[in-house]
Protein backbone atom coordinates (compact mmCIF):
# COMPACT_ATOMS: atom_id res chain seq x y z
CA UNK A 1 0.00 0.00 0.00
CA UNK A 2 3.00 2.51 0.85
CA UNK A 3 4.64 1.39 -2.21
CA UNK A 4 1.40 2.65 -4.41
CA UNK A 5 1.31 5.50 -2.56
CA UNK A 6 5.02 6.67 -3.22
CA UNK A 7 4.38 5.91 -7.07
CA UNK A 8 1.19 7.59 -6.97
CA UNK A 9 3.33 11.07 -5.57
CA UNK A 10 5.89 10.70 -7.74
CA UNK A 11 3.54 10.24 -11.02
CA UNK A 12 1.82 13.13 -9.59
CA UNK A 13 4.74 15.46 -8.98
CA UNK A 14 6.11 14.44 -12.53
CA UNK A 15 2.83 15.46 -14.20
CA UNK A 16 2.34 18.69 -13.02
CA UNK A 17 5.57 19.69 -15.46
CA UNK A 18 5.12 20.15 -18.93
CA UNK A 19 7.39 18.37 -21.36
CA UNK A 20 9.39 20.68 -22.90
CA UNK A 21 9.91 20.33 -26.88
CA UNK A 22 11.81 21.18 -29.71
CA UNK A 23 11.16 21.05 -33.44
CA UNK A 24 12.78 21.34 -36.56
CA UNK A 25 13.56 19.61 -39.87
CA UNK A 26 13.40 16.14 -40.12
CA UNK A 27 15.42 15.50 -43.50
CA UNK A 28 18.56 17.03 -45.22
CA UNK A 29 19.06 20.59 -45.09
CA UNK A 30 20.51 21.97 -48.30
CA UNK A 31 22.70 25.33 -48.06
CA UNK A 32 21.03 28.46 -48.32
CA UNK A 33 17.17 26.73 -47.47
CA UNK A 34 15.03 28.42 -44.84
CA UNK A 35 14.95 26.52 -41.18
CA UNK A 36 12.68 27.23 -38.81
CA UNK A 37 13.16 25.66 -34.80
CA UNK A 38 10.47 25.73 -32.06
CA UNK A 39 10.48 25.55 -28.54
CA UNK A 40 7.12 24.22 -26.92
CA UNK A 41 5.44 22.52 -24.15
CA UNK A 42 2.77 19.81 -24.38
CA UNK A 43 1.31 21.79 -21.52
CA UNK A 44 0.09 24.83 -23.44
CA UNK A 45 -0.35 26.70 -20.10
CA UNK A 46 3.32 26.50 -19.54
CA UNK A 47 5.30 29.68 -19.02
CA UNK A 48 7.74 29.72 -22.81
CA UNK A 49 8.74 33.35 -21.82
CA UNK A 50 11.31 31.57 -19.48
CA UNK A 51 12.65 29.29 -22.66
CA UNK A 52 15.93 29.59 -24.63
CA UNK A 53 17.81 27.65 -27.19
CA UNK A 54 21.01 26.15 -26.85
CA UNK A 55 23.30 25.23 -29.48
CA UNK A 56 26.30 22.25 -28.90
CA UNK A 57 29.57 23.60 -29.70
CA UNK A 58 31.94 20.70 -30.88
CA UNK A 59 35.10 22.84 -30.60
CA UNK A 60 34.22 23.36 -27.10
CA UNK A 61 32.21 20.44 -26.14
CA UNK A 62 29.36 22.49 -23.89
CA UNK A 63 26.02 23.99 -24.79
CA UNK A 64 26.00 27.52 -25.72
CA UNK A 65 22.57 29.99 -25.53
CA UNK A 66 21.85 31.13 -28.92
CA UNK A 67 22.34 34.71 -27.85
CA UNK A 68 25.99 34.43 -27.19
CA UNK A 69 26.49 33.18 -30.87
CA UNK A 70 27.57 35.25 -33.58
CA UNK A 71 23.59 35.73 -35.31
CA UNK A 72 24.00 38.93 -37.69
CA UNK A 73 23.15 36.75 -41.30
CA UNK A 74 19.83 35.22 -38.97
CA UNK A 75 17.47 36.54 -36.93
CA UNK A 76 17.23 36.23 -33.19
CA UNK A 77 14.99 34.20 -31.53
CA UNK A 78 11.19 35.01 -31.44
CA UNK A 79 8.94 34.80 -28.53
CA UNK A 80 5.26 33.77 -29.37
CA UNK A 81 2.40 33.13 -27.20
CA UNK A 82 3.13 29.72 -26.56
CA UNK A 83 5.80 28.67 -28.24
CA UNK A 84 9.66 29.89 -29.08
CA UNK A 85 10.76 29.85 -32.99
CA UNK A 86 14.10 30.65 -34.25
CA UNK A 87 14.50 31.15 -38.39
CA UNK A 88 17.50 30.55 -40.07
CA UNK A 89 17.21 32.41 -43.48
CA UNK A 90 20.30 30.98 -45.24
CA UNK A 91 21.81 28.23 -43.09
CA UNK A 92 25.77 27.25 -43.85
CA UNK A 93 27.69 24.72 -43.10
CA UNK A 94 28.54 26.76 -39.44
CA UNK A 95 24.37 25.82 -38.36
CA UNK A 96 24.68 22.46 -38.39
CA UNK A 97 24.72 20.46 -35.62
CA UNK A 98 22.42 19.84 -31.89
CA UNK A 99 20.13 22.46 -30.96
CA UNK A 100 17.97 21.95 -28.01
CA UNK A 101 15.82 23.84 -25.59
CA UNK A 102 16.18 24.90 -21.66
CA UNK A 103 13.82 26.34 -19.11
CA UNK A 104 15.22 28.95 -16.79
CA UNK A 105 12.81 27.33 -14.28
CA UNK A 106 13.71 26.55 -10.64
CA UNK A 107 13.17 23.00 -9.05
CA UNK A 108 12.88 20.88 -11.63
CA UNK A 109 15.25 18.07 -12.85
CA UNK A 110 17.88 18.01 -15.54
CA UNK A 111 15.49 15.81 -17.58
CA UNK A 112 12.88 18.51 -17.25
CA UNK A 113 14.72 21.51 -17.82
CA UNK A 114 15.66 20.55 -21.38
CA UNK A 115 14.05 19.11 -24.55
CA UNK A 116 15.69 16.27 -26.48
CA UNK A 117 18.38 17.67 -28.61
CA UNK A 118 17.27 18.12 -32.22
CA UNK A 119 20.02 17.03 -34.76
CA UNK A 120 20.19 18.19 -38.32
CA UNK A 121 23.18 18.33 -41.27
CA UNK A 122 23.16 20.97 -43.75
CA UNK A 123 24.24 19.58 -46.99
CA UNK A 124 26.31 21.64 -49.61
CA UNK A 125 28.78 21.77 -52.34
CA UNK A 126 31.35 24.45 -53.74
CA UNK A 127 32.24 26.35 -56.25
CA UNK A 128 34.10 23.20 -58.71
CA UNK A 129 37.40 24.92 -59.21
CA UNK A 130 40.05 23.32 -62.49
CA UNK A 131 43.91 23.20 -61.74
CA UNK A 132 46.47 21.88 -64.49
CA UNK A 133 49.48 19.84 -62.71
CA UNK A 134 52.73 21.80 -63.39
CA UNK A 135 53.50 25.69 -62.13
CA UNK A 136 50.24 26.96 -63.77
CA UNK A 137 48.64 24.61 -60.88
CA UNK A 138 48.48 28.11 -58.18
CA UNK A 139 46.91 30.48 -60.96
CA UNK A 140 44.28 28.06 -61.85
CA UNK A 141 42.83 27.03 -65.45
CA UNK A 142 41.21 29.23 -67.89
CA UNK A 143 37.88 27.91 -70.15
CA UNK A 144 40.34 27.65 -72.94
CA UNK A 145 43.50 25.93 -73.16
CA UNK A 146 45.92 25.59 -75.71
CA UNK A 147 48.98 23.23 -75.90
CA UNK A 148 51.27 22.27 -78.56
CA UNK A 149 51.37 18.81 -80.04
CA UNK A 150 53.17 16.13 -77.80
CA UNK A 151 52.19 18.11 -74.82
CA UNK A 152 51.07 16.20 -71.45
CA UNK A 153 48.11 17.65 -69.99
CA UNK A 154 47.16 17.07 -66.43
CA UNK A 155 44.08 18.13 -64.83
CA UNK A 156 42.25 18.19 -61.64
CA UNK A 157 38.84 19.38 -60.18
CA UNK A 158 37.99 19.43 -56.88
CA UNK A 159 35.03 21.42 -54.61
CA UNK A 160 34.56 21.89 -51.48
CA UNK A 161 31.64 20.23 -49.82
CA UNK A 162 29.85 18.47 -47.03
CA UNK A 163 30.63 14.76 -48.14
CA UNK A 164 33.63 14.06 -50.51
CA UNK A 165 31.84 14.59 -53.88
CA UNK A 166 32.74 12.09 -56.88
CA UNK A 167 34.01 12.79 -59.68
CA UNK A 168 34.05 12.14 -63.42
CA UNK A 169 35.56 13.26 -66.39
CA UNK A 170 33.83 12.88 -70.15
CA UNK A 171 34.03 14.57 -73.52
CA UNK A 172 31.71 15.61 -76.05
CA UNK A 173 31.39 13.53 -79.15
CA UNK A 174 33.04 10.01 -77.25
CA UNK A 175 30.85 7.55 -75.14
CA UNK A 176 33.91 7.52 -72.59
CA UNK A 177 33.84 8.26 -68.49
CA UNK A 178 36.42 8.33 -66.19
CA UNK A 179 35.62 8.33 -62.67
CA UNK A 180 38.21 10.27 -61.62
CA UNK A 181 39.35 13.70 -60.36
CA UNK A 182 42.33 13.56 -62.26
CA UNK A 183 41.99 13.79 -66.31
CA UNK A 184 45.92 12.98 -67.92
CA UNK A 185 45.87 13.50 -71.37
CA UNK A 186 49.73 12.04 -72.69
CA UNK A 187 51.46 12.90 -75.76
CA UNK A 188 48.68 14.92 -76.90
CA UNK A 189 47.62 14.91 -81.00
CA UNK A 190 45.56 16.44 -83.14
CA UNK A 191 42.62 14.06 -81.91
CA UNK A 192 42.67 15.00 -78.66
CA UNK A 193 41.56 18.28 -78.75
CA UNK A 194 37.91 19.15 -77.94
CA UNK A 195 35.55 19.77 -74.71
CA UNK A 196 35.85 17.87 -71.48
CA UNK A 197 33.70 18.35 -68.79
CA UNK A 198 34.94 17.29 -64.59
CA UNK A 199 31.02 16.46 -63.32
CA UNK A 200 31.47 16.39 -59.18
CA UNK A 201 28.27 14.95 -57.75
CA UNK A 202 27.30 14.83 -54.20
CA UNK A 203 27.23 11.27 -52.58
CA UNK A 204 24.10 11.81 -50.37
CA UNK A 205 21.96 14.19 -52.25
CA UNK A 206 21.61 14.02 -56.17
CA UNK A 207 20.13 17.11 -57.13
CA UNK A 208 23.63 18.76 -55.75
CA UNK A 209 26.18 18.39 -58.50
CA UNK A 210 28.83 20.97 -59.99
CA UNK A 211 30.19 20.78 -63.84
CA UNK A 212 33.27 22.71 -65.15
CA UNK A 213 34.00 22.71 -69.12
CA UNK A 214 37.23 23.17 -70.78
CA UNK A 215 38.35 23.70 -74.24
CA UNK A 216 41.72 21.83 -75.55
CA UNK A 217 43.33 23.20 -78.67
CA UNK A 218 46.12 21.43 -79.76
CA UNK A 219 48.57 23.78 -82.02
CA UNK A 220 50.58 22.47 -85.19
CA UNK A 221 53.93 21.71 -85.43
CA UNK A 222 55.33 25.18 -86.59
CA UNK A 223 53.30 27.22 -84.23
CA UNK A 224 55.61 29.11 -82.02
CA UNK A 225 56.06 28.92 -78.15
CA UNK A 226 54.12 32.16 -77.38
CA UNK A 227 50.73 30.89 -78.77
CA UNK A 228 50.65 28.30 -76.29
CA UNK A 229 48.79 28.97 -73.07
CA UNK A 230 52.10 28.41 -71.41
CA UNK A 231 53.80 30.49 -73.32
CA UNK A 232 51.57 33.65 -73.04
CA UNK A 233 51.81 33.03 -69.28
CA UNK A 234 55.21 33.43 -69.42
CA UNK A 235 54.77 36.52 -71.40
CA UNK A 236 52.43 37.98 -69.44
CA UNK A 237 54.49 36.98 -65.87
CA UNK A 238 57.78 38.29 -68.05
CA UNK A 239 55.98 41.83 -68.87
CA UNK A 240 54.75 41.84 -65.27
CA UNK A 241 58.67 42.15 -63.78
CA UNK A 242 59.93 43.93 -66.01
CA UNK A 243 57.41 46.75 -65.75
CA UNK A 244 58.04 46.09 -61.87
CA UNK A 245 61.75 46.26 -63.29
CA UNK A 246 61.09 50.11 -65.08
CA UNK A 247 59.02 51.15 -62.33
CA UNK A 248 61.72 50.70 -59.23
CA UNK A 249 64.56 51.95 -61.65
CA UNK A 250 62.46 55.04 -62.26
CA UNK A 251 61.94 55.72 -58.55
CA UNK A 252 65.14 55.32 -57.76
CA UNK A 253 66.08 58.07 -60.31
CA UNK A 254 64.03 60.39 -59.22
CA UNK A 255 64.64 59.85 -55.69
CA UNK A 256 68.63 60.69 -56.43
CA UNK A 257 67.88 63.61 -58.84
CA UNK A 258 65.60 64.90 -55.93
CA UNK A 259 68.13 64.67 -53.36
CA UNK A 260 70.96 66.26 -55.69
CA UNK A 261 68.62 68.85 -56.08
CA UNK A 262 67.93 70.13 -52.88
CA UNK A 263 71.73 69.62 -51.91
CA UNK A 264 72.91 72.06 -54.46
CA UNK A 265 70.06 74.58 -53.77
CA UNK A 266 70.98 75.77 -50.76
CA UNK A 267 74.13 78.23 -51.89
CA UNK A 268 76.82 80.18 -49.63
CA UNK A 269 75.88 81.66 -46.43
CA UNK A 270 75.38 85.45 -46.76
CA UNK A 271 77.29 86.91 -43.98
CA UNK A 272 77.51 90.48 -44.05
CA UNK A 273 79.68 90.96 -40.54
CA UNK A 274 82.40 89.62 -42.59
CA UNK A 275 82.77 92.37 -45.65
CA UNK A 276 83.09 95.69 -42.59
CA UNK A 277 83.76 96.27 -39.46
CA UNK A 278 80.69 95.95 -36.57
CA UNK A 279 81.12 99.25 -34.11
CA UNK A 280 79.57 99.77 -31.27
CA UNK A 281 77.32 102.76 -32.38
CA UNK A 282 77.03 100.99 -35.68
CA UNK A 283 73.08 99.59 -36.76
CA UNK A 284 74.58 96.20 -37.04
CA UNK A 285 76.42 96.36 -33.90
CA UNK A 286 76.40 93.40 -30.87
CA UNK A 287 75.50 94.41 -27.14
CA UNK A 288 78.67 95.28 -25.35
CA UNK A 289 79.12 97.13 -21.53
CA UNK A 290 82.80 98.08 -23.47
CA UNK A 291 83.66 102.10 -24.40
CA UNK A 292 86.35 101.34 -26.73
CA UNK A 293 85.53 102.26 -30.43
CA UNK A 294 87.81 99.83 -31.87
CA UNK A 295 86.24 97.18 -34.49
CA UNK A 296 85.07 93.87 -32.98
CA UNK A 297 86.61 92.17 -35.97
Amino acid sequence: MNVLLVAAVVALIHGSYATLLIKGPTKPVLEGESVTLECLYSDSEANISLVHFEKFAEYMQKWLPVRERFWCFNPKPVMQSDRLTLTLLHPGRFNEGSYRCVSNTENVTEQERSSEPLTFKVYYMGELLLKRAGFTSYLGVSTQLKVRLGDEVVLKCSAGSSEEPTYYWSKDGDDWILPSSTLTLRKMTAADEGQYTCVAEHPSVETLSKKRTISITVLPEDARWYESSDGQLILMISAAAVALLVFLLSMSVFLCRRAKQAKTSKGPIDDRSQKKPIYKTSVESLPSTCADKQPLV
